[in-house]
Formats: C-alpha cells, sequence, structure tokens
C-alpha cells in the first residue's frame, strides 16, 4: 500500500462506504488485424453493472496506481481525481449531475470516478497538456480495472457547473470526464433500448481510414 502522502498527490478526494468474474455472456473481444494483448482485446465499455458488487480498498488503490503512473508532459501530471464509492454522500453528488441515460444506469456502478485537468498552476502557469495527460492517465486505469476483473465507463453528459460546485472545484480546476467503474452484468438488466447497445457489434475505423502516413 502506498504511502497517504502519495494518493494525496494524484487524487482531491477519496471516499470509501469482492470477487469479480466475467461471465462468457459479458466478455467481449475487438476485431484486430494483429492479436493484442487481453487486457486490451477484452476492455470494453458497459452500461450493465452488478449493483451490489463492491470494489476492494486494493482494487481502487491499484487503480489509482496506475493512473499516477501514467505519463505526462514534462512530468507536470496535470490531472486530479474526485473519487467516490456507491452508497456515500459524495457519490450521489456525482450521479445526481449526470445527464440522459447516464444517470439511468451508472447508479448500479461500484465508484464513480471524476477526471480533472488542472489547466494552470494556481500561479497562472498555463498547462496546455493537461486534457492529454488526464486522458492518459484515465486509460492506464481502465486497463489496470479490467486486470482487476472490473470495467470501466467513461461519460461527459454530466452538468459540470454541479461537480464544480458539490465538490469546491477551483477556477484552474477543470472537470472532463466521470467514469463508472464496477463489476459487468448482463444486458438485461438495463432498459430496452440501452440493452441493445449494450450488445451491439464493437466498431471502430479501420487502419487505412486512422492512419494518414505510415512511412
Amino acid at each position: 500500500m502506498p504511502p497517504p502522502s502519495a494518493v494525496r498527490k494524484l487524487a482531491l478526494v477519496t471516499f470509501a462506504p469482492t470477487d469479480t468474474d466475467t461471465t462468457p455472456a459479458t466478455r467481449r473481444t475487438a476485431e484486430s488485424s494483429v492479436p493484442l494483448t487481453p487486457l486490451l482485446d477484452e476492455r470494453w465499455s458497459p452500461r450493465s453493472f452488478d449493483r451490489d458488487a463492491e470494489i476492494s480498498d486494493d482494487q481502487l488503490t491499484a487503480l489509482l496506481e496506475a493512473a499516477r503512473w501514467a505519463p505526462s508532459c514534462a512530468n507536470q501530471q496535470s490531472r486530479r481525481f474526485v473519487v467516490a464509492r456507491r452508497g456515500t454522500p459524495e457519490f450521489q453528488a456525482i450521479h445526481e449531475a449526470l445527464l440522459g441515460f447516464n444517470a439511468a444506469w451508472a447508479g448500479d456502478a461500484s465508484a464513480l470516478v471524476v477526471g480533472i485537468a488542472e489547466t494552470s498552476t494556481i500561479e497562472g502557469d498555463l498547462r496546455p497538456y493537461a486534457e492529454y495527460d488526464l486522458g492518459q492517465a484515465v486509460a492506464h486505469l481502465t486497463v489496470q480495472a479490467h486486470a482487476e476483473g472490473l470495467h470501466v465507463h467513461q461519460m461527459a453528459g454530466v452538468e459540470w457547473d454541479r461537480i464544480v460546485a458539490a465538490f469546491g472545484l477551483t477556477e484552474n480546476l477543470k472537470p472532463v470526464t466521470v467514469s463508472a467503474i464496477g463489476t459487468v452484468a448482463p444486458a438485461e438488466q438495463l432498459v430496452e433500448a440501452l440493452a441493445e447497445r449494450e450488445v451491439a457489434p464493437r466498431e471502430r475505423l479501420s487502419l487505412d481510414e486512422l492512419v494518414l502516413v505510415r512511412a
């Protein structure tokens, strides 16, 4: 377990109130032109989470450590997090800020994590790559989550003003995304419209469309 000071560098707030398993019915893989490492091949973003599953202290710390050790511009580490487990007032505050369909399913997640970009220092020095660095950190978090038997779904449909007010974020701390983390559950527990999306084929642009130059 890392010393508390190491975690405080990463997380603005961590709130607390398992076994995890992915059955064949909830396991999905990527259709790639060459084999990928299973942690990437099997990573996907469900909306259906086991509403009774909990995330352990060790699992949550592992996810945050993965985010902490992601690369960043000039090692500025300009990302911060608000972390709240289901059943806490802080979780409820984040959940109430979610918009539309997000609010319908994200309450079943074991934890909600607000990803925040530190866009400048308190002295006013700009950090133009903060959002890029935050994205790398969250990507690392999602891979570690899969290694822990968990899944992550990232959301942008959020009333950000409510997040800012709920957690007293200063002007240089820009909330960018909320990630739902938990144990995947069968799609059947979702409303019909979301259940259909849950089992729809996974799709990505081809490499020919993505790669502009490959010399």
